[in-house]
């Protein structure tokens, strides 16, 4: 599309929201929407990278398997994979989240900003549950990257948000707008969409983090009504910076952290859809369950998991707050990851 079309699509969006969103749709198909976000988020990438200048090193104390070591990194450069590298190939295997200074939860990929203490963890950690709320937070992000794959240009999706990760609630969710009344995907539909999530998960995409200013963001989510809502809010919380995730070229907002690849998921159920209400929005919850890797369940034990999932999750739905943010802090104070 012509700079001037673009401009043009701005200003209808400031005199009618409604028409701007319809023609929009008109002229950006899905996936100019997502070549047009990654292209962003590759150039901010690459700009934070070329404004690290001079290389400063930091001291990071790993703690862990096969034992505790003292390791000269590069600030802002070297990652928790990177410190993983040092050892051997089952510690950058295993790890999937990393623990900074004993108490701040790090994505693997991200860069360390400062000396500090690093710990790797894993499925079978001591203590599983931030792995695990890692782990249902990307099966969350994940599953709206399969709606974008999946359903077609007439069904006017556009992703709502994914709930705070509560393993409690038997279910891992996201939220979706649709111009459909009344979608009643069938059993095979939702087979189909259990499918094309393992067939994302077995791409094996390292799940990049990357922080921007609220004005890149909003570019990026331009064509999404309910992401131009949120964003104000979001960027006034943590001082004009959003955080976005990618997988693949799927791109969207989250405090995180994220579990590091794809890879790590291994077995994956939709076992149902439910439609939910926001004023004149079809909204729907798509839910989920899934096994991290090298973990076995019987068929009929997964099934029963599943059986309890088609219940819809009432954790956190988007009638329950006027003004829903991405965040990672309670769900009382607006969370919606």
């Amino acid at each position: 599309m012509t700079v001037h079309l673009q401009n043009s699509l701005w200003k209808l969006r400031t005199s009618s929201n409604a028409l701007y969103k319809s023609v929009y749709r008109r002229c950006f198909s899905t996936q100019d929407v997502i070549e047009h976000r990654n292209r962003l988020f590759n150039n901010e990438q690459k700009r934070q990278k070329d404004n690290v200048g001079r290389i400063e090193k930091i001291e990071v104390r790993y703690l862990g398997l096969p034992s505790n070591e003292t390791l000269i990194m590069n600030k802002n450069l070297s990652t928790p994979f990177n410190c993983a590298q040092h050892f051997s190939e089952a510690v950058c295997e295993n790890a999937v989240l990393a623990l900074i200074n004993g108490k701040k939860l790090w994505d693997i990929h991200r860069p360390l900003e400062e000396s500090c203490t690093l710990q790797l963890l894993h499925f079978k950690s001591q203590d599983p549950n931030l792995v695990n709320q890692a782990f249902w937070r990307t099966c969350s992000f994940l599953l709206g990257g399969v709606l974008q794959r999946i359903l077609k240009e007439n069904t006017g999706l556009h992703l709502h948000s994914f709930p705070y990760p509560s393993l409690k609630s038997g279910s891992f969710v996201h939220d979706i707008s649709l111009n459909v009344d009344n979608w009643n995907p069938s059993a095979q539909d939702l087979k189909s969409m259990s499918i094309e999530m393992m067939k994302f998960a077995t791409e094996n995409h390292n799940i990049e983090r990357l922080e921007v200013s609220h004005e890149i963001a909003l570019e990026m989510f331009k064509d999404n009504p309910f992401k131009r809502e949120q964003l104000p809010n979001i960027s006034n919380q943590n001082k004009g910076v959003i955080t976005l995730y990618r997988a693949g070229d799927h791109i969207d907002i989250s405090k995180g952290p994220m579990i590091s690849s794809t890879k790590y998921i291994s077995k994956v159920k939709i076992p149902s859809v439910h439609k939910i209400t926001k004023e004149d929005s079809n909204l729907y919850r798509v839910q989920g369950i899934a096994l991290p890797s090298g973990f076995t369940l019987s068929a009929y034990a997964f099934d029963i998991l599943g059986q309890r999932a088609k219940r819809l999750n009432t954790m956190y739905l988007p009638v329950e707050s006027a003004d829903p943010i991405h965040s990672d802090e309670a769900p009382s104070m607006q969370q919606r990851i």
